[in-house]
């Protein structure tokens, strides 16, 4: 029995079994409202491909397993984008293999440009063209390779951040170069080509078009932890005024102008990649007509009853 007892001397015996008070804690573990440590920021695809060009200079693929410049949130570290996604810019040269490996995360390709490569996923070979969603479901080993004649350029999209909080990402490389794959017959559920996204938008009346990519076999999102949709914006206009519990990476297919995420404003042209943190109020004013493709990590938070958004019309 202890003769004179204080709240020092109970943390320090707490402290003594591992434990600690939540209550003094109580605040910063559950906040009024989201707290994410990612900040927007923009990458210039202008500044971002002389690099690539670099990188496909100096590091061949026999060097590299992916040859890829992560893009990293500058209030975070690397592989995070947001606080929940990857983001990354790959370079593939005619006649090129990235050998065959599988790995748990989730990723998508979104073409931004070059034609003749391809992705290999569990035995299917899917050519590549601009403004494509070429998807990588899941513990299938896939491999790229290159049969055209220019560098081909493209956004990748995982959910490797969300594996610092489950410790079950890995992956296996495959025992050759190349896993065997036969051409994709009819309408691959691995491939979503810009046309048919375009025709989508251009349908919705009004300046500001949005549509979610469905999987092609089973509806729904493309993937139980990654959504993608895209969206299309009048020149001189602006979008809905948003925000959602969701992290989102946006890359613009065509066009240029501006979005402001909270307090700060991001000048954007084609090429470009952008992140807009998690419940942080965002807005597109494009000064031209515009596409945007879009990923966000909406349908793992909707399977966790985690999802929220709020809009507000321009």
């Amino acid at each position: 029995m202890i003769a004179t007892d204080s709240l020092d001397q109970l943390f320090t015996d707490a402290a003594g079994q591992d434990a600690q008070p939540l209550w003094t804690q109580m605040e910063s573990m559950v906040p009024p409202f989201p707290e994410p440590k990612a900040v927007p920021h923009l990458w210039r695809y202008a500044e971002m491909r002389p690099l690539l060009e670099r990188s496909g200079r100096l590091v061949g693929t026999k060097d590299a397993e992916r040859r890829v410049f992560m893009l990293v949130n500058p209030a975070l570290k690397a592989p995070q984008t947001t606080d929940t996604l990857y983001a990354g810019l790959q370079l593939i040269l005619p006649g090129e293999i990235a050998r065959a490996h599988r790995h748990v995360a989730f990723a998508l390709r979104f073409i931004i440009e070059g034609d003749g490569a391809f992705t290999a996923v569990g035995g299917e070979k899917v050519t590549m063209a601009r403004g494509d969603v070429i998807l990588t479901p899941q513990w299938d080993f896939h491999d790229h390779g290159h049969e055209g004649k220019t560098p081909m350029i493209w956004l990748d999209g995982l959910d490797l951040p969300v594996y610092q909080f489950f410790p079950a990402n890995f992956a296996q490389p495959y025992s050759s170069e190349q896993y065997p794959s036969t051409p994709a017959a009819g309408d691959s559920h691995l491939k979503y080509p810009w046309a048919e996204m375009q025709a989508v938008l251009d349908e919705q009346p009004g300046p500001f078009g949005y549509a979610e990519y469905r999987h092609r076999d089973r509806g729904g999102a493309i993937s139980s932890v990654i959504g993608a949709a895209a969206e299309r914006l009048s020149g001189k206009t602006s979008s809905p005024l948003r925000r959602e519990t969701a992290g989102v990476v946006y890359h613009v297919y065509e066009g240029h102008g501006t979005t402001k995420v909270g307090e700060t404003t991001l000048r954007w042209e084609r090429g470009d990649t952008f992140c807009v943190p998690a419940w942080t109020r965002y807005q597109h004013t494009p000064a031209t007509d515009a596409y945007l493709f879009r990923f966000d990590d909406a349908p793992v938070l909707r399977a966790i009853g985690a999802y929220r958004s709020e809009q507000e019309a321009p």
